[in-house]
């Protein structure tokens, strides 16, 4: 394995779609993952060797909610730590781009056996004592 080299808002839309595939999650239209990218609030690409093997997105409303979307390591680079430093990079920038002095939340819904992986990062599973399930809804246009 080469050096991994983390780029920000770089990512291809094929490398999106390509690494939601290998990731197992639903195939989306190029358009769609174009305008997801350029509608992202930042994005981390982990290139190896000028090939793109993760990435990470954040969403959200830039001040108060932050949200961890598409955080994909290809299956043959995965348990490197190359997922962590994703991540890591993603809290950094909410932390140096956040109003200063004021509280701000990071959400992300985990997918089944990944909690773990979160929770050594500091992130709390839901519901707690003090918070209620995640919850989604899927909307076909």
């Amino acid at each position: 394995m080469g050096n991994i080299m983390l780029i920000d808002n770089e990512l291809k839309a094929e490398d999106f779609v390509m690494l939601r595939e290998k990731a197992g999650v639903l195939q989306i239209p190029m358009e769609q993952a174009e305008k997801a990218i350029n509608n992202s609030l930042f994005v981390v690409s982990a290139i190896c060797e000028g090939r793109t093997i993760g990435m990470g997105r954040l969403v959200g409303d830039g001040a108060m909610y932050w949200y961890l979307q598409e955080i994909v390591v290809l299956p043959e680079y995965q348990g490197k730590g190359i997922g962590a430093r994703i991540v890591k990079k993603l809290i950094r920038y909410v932390e140096e781009n956040g109003i200063p002095g004021t509280k701000m939340t990071i959400g992300l819904m985990a997918a089944k056996g990944k909690e773990p992986f979160y929770e050594k990062l500091g992130f709390m599973s839901v519901p707690d004592d003090g918070a209620g399930s995640g919850m989604r809804m899927y909307i076909q246009s």
